[in-house]
């Protein structure tokens, strides 16, 4: 049945050849090659069916002028059926109309003693044909409207997928640049500290090159827990990420580093929700590094976090200058400010009222 449904005009072989050996093995001389001629242009039904029962129905009419009553007349309710069922609501009227003429025609002629059954019944039948091609008009119609549905969620499943795999490339571009960019300015500033006081102060060039492993094994962690979320590795995937209570030990890193940092808090802290806590602590960071990396490590900054009811706002200041702070190439701005709008801040960076850089945006909270 698979094979017949995938191979059309083979159905359509069988089908005749059925008729023909119902229909013509019982006939003779003309009546066979009447028979023939009614049940043969059903291999082209699904080609062209209305022409198809066009040419069935001429040939009929003729076997009605002939005054023959063949099997094979069976063919007008294949033919009519295929009409309804493929071609437009004109075509199936239009052979309907036929198709009752020549009953009321053979009624007329062959059904004399019982004119009213005979004309239910052969009513009936064309009428069963027709509404059967109906039925299977509007279920393929059906199932094609199911198919573009599926088609078209489908694509929108992808599309999805793709917007998704973006958004979550984006947000490892960020966490990576966070991570990078922040412990190897500190690195560095720790470094060229040492390697400063390497002969003046030894013991310090000492304290500094330990802060600088220190540095270097901290960023090691962060990075295999954002690989290892990557793995889906519940070992690392269940590992916290950095809120609020750690900024302090943020700060104290860039302290290390020379970096003269404050931390000022006002208001009555609120729940901010994990990743809100991860944007403050990721801006802060990347405020942090750049002033490492523009003014120095002698420099000043200082960290301000404004409760209110319905959100917090950060800022970082410094007493460097004021002059545009975008390496070549750098993501770091960028990258806060994709941060800030996940929760509906805009990132305000450029030089303070009262000199220094500022870095200021405001969060929303988990409510």
């Amino acid at each position: 049945m698979n094979r017949l449904t995938r191979h059309p005009l083979l159905a359509d072989l069988l089908l005749v050849g059925v008729l023909l050996v119902l229909g013509v093995a019982s006939t003779h001389g003309t009546d066979r090659l009447i028979s023939a001629a009614l049940i043969l242009p059903l291999i082209w039904r699904r080609r062209a069916p209305f022409a198809v029962f066009t040419v069935i129905a001429v040939v009929a009419f003729g076997q009605w002028l002939a005054g023959v009553d063949l099997f094979a007349d069976v063919a007008l309710l294949v033919a009519v059926y295929t009409v309804a069922a493929q071609e437009p609501r004109g075509r199936v009227i239009a052979a309907c109309t036929m198709l009752e003429l020549g009953v009321v025609l053979a009624v007329a002629r062959w059904a004399e003693p019982s004119l009213l059954p005979s004309f239910v019944l052969l009513t009936g039948m064309a009428t069963a044909a027709v509404v059967i091609g109906l039925n299977v008009r509007t279920r393929r119609a059906h199932l094609a409207t199911l198919e573009d549905r599926a088609e078209q969620l489908e694509r929108e499943r992808d599309q999805q997928g793709r917007l998704a795999a973006a958004a979550e490339r984006a947000r490892i571009a960020r966490e990576m640049h966070d991570i990078v960019a922040h412990n190897l300015s500190v690195m560095i500033a720790l470094a060229d500290g040492a390697g400063y006081m390497s002969e003046r102060d030894p013991e310090r060039a000492a304290s500094a090159m330990d802060q600088v492993s220190k540095t270097g094994r901290h960023a090691l962690g962060e990075m295999r827990r954002l690989l290892g979320v990557l793995r889906e590795d519940d070992s690392t995937a269940l590992a916290p990420q950095p809120g609020l209570a750690d900024l302090e030990p943020l700060l104290q890193q860039v302290r290390a580093a020379g970096l003269q940092a404050s931390l000022e808090t006002s208001g009555a802290p609120i729940a901010l929700g994990a990743g809100a806590e991860l944007t403050v602590y990721r801006l802060v960071q990347e405020a942090l590094t750049n002033t490492l990396k523009h003014v120095g490590a002698d420099a000043h900054a200082t960290v301000r976090l404004h409760y209110d009811a319905t959100g917090v706002e950060v800022e970082v200041t410094d007493d460097g200058p004021g002059r545009p702070r975008v390496a070549a190439g750098g993501q770091g701005l960028s990258g806060m400010r994709e941060r800030a709008a996940v929760y509906g801040g805009e990132l305000e960076a450029g030089p303070a009222p009262d000199g220094g850089w500022r870095v200021r945006t405001r969060l929303g909270s988990a409510a």
